[in-house]
């Protein structure tokens, strides 16, 4: 079966996401637990928690299906040791919260080199702050999201992913989330049926299907092989339908969080229903 949602707003409280993913036809979402713009947060309190798991369970929304995405400021593979520190305590932070709040996720950016180290040492950097947390929590998975490879951001080849996970000590709580809009800027064509085919199939032969833990699918609104993270909805950007189509009519993306982080909010009903449709045909 297919959880298809979109990167709803917590806004007033994080326990206002699960219906706000009910209301677009959601059976799946992701949100911020803190504001991703801000290194401090309050702490979850009891209400907010319980609310939040009453919440989840009033719209049928399982913790499988939710993807949290922890904030933009955090660089686990940061080459100065007093920021790294400051990304690893921030992770953490984010960890336990999801923990708090029953889920099972961490969707992230791997890290930054900042053209002061290595990609070798920061990708060593980034699995070794993962082992970090991990050692520090119980049951919330790691989820590395691949990125455009926008600046000095690694994670843009299916290489670094795997070279991440080879180094992380606890396989069962590591995993991927796949962008499609990244994939296909960081060069890996997804322009039809056929090259889409082609892409995942290095992704199995690199990675590896067992480690695909969530998708955010979105269209690009910039070039192929552009190196640059521009979203777009669904069929109106450089992709175009049949990846998306492919994907849901491929059992390997069955059972886990298909996100939608496309530009325009307004659509994504109709997205998420497009998307079911083809699902539902499969």
């Amino acid at each position: 079966m297919k959880y298809i949602g979109a990167h709803v707003s917590a806004a007033g409280g994080v326990f206002n996401a699960p219906k706000n993913a009910h209301d677009i036809g959601a059976n799946a979402f992701a949100l911020f637990t803190k504001n991703q713009r801000r290194w401090e947060a309050k702490a979850l309190d009891e209400n907010t928690i319980r609310k939040f798991k009453a919440a989840c369970l009033r719209y049928n929304i399982s913790e499988k299906n939710i993807l949290p995405h922890d904030s933009y400021l955090i660089n686990l593979g940061h080459p100065e040791k007093e920021a790294l520190i400051k990304s690893r305590m921030a992770f953490l932070d984010e960890m336990q919260r999801c923990e708090q709040l029953g889920l099972s996720l961490l969707n992230f950016h791997p890290g930054s080199h900042l053209k002061k180290i290595s990609e070798q040492d920061c990708l060593k950097r980034i699995a070794e702050s993962i082992n970090l947390a991990l050692q520090q929590t119980s049951s919330v998975s790691a989820i590395i999201e691949n990125t455009a490879g926008q600046g000095t951001n690694l994670g843009y080849r299916f290489e670094h992913l795997a070279n991440i996970i080879e180094q992380v000590d606890d396989k069962k709580r590591v995993g991927v989330c796949i962008d499609t809009c990244h994939t296909f800027t960081s060069g890996y064509d997804l322009r039809g049926k056929n090259a889409t085919e082609t892409t995942f199939k290095a992704f199995s032969n690199i990675v590896g299907f067992e480690y695909l833990r969530a998708m955010h699918i979105n269209d690009s609104k910039v070039p192929f092989a552009s190196r640059v993270d521009r979203h777009a909805p669904l069929g109106g950007g450089e992709i175009g339908w049949p990846c998306f189509e492919y994907i849901m009519k491929d059992k390997r993306f069955d059972n886990i969080p298909l996100i939608l982080e496309t530009t325009d909010e307004t659509l994504w009903p109709a997205e998420i229903e497009q998307l079911n449709h083809w699902s539902s045909t499969n």
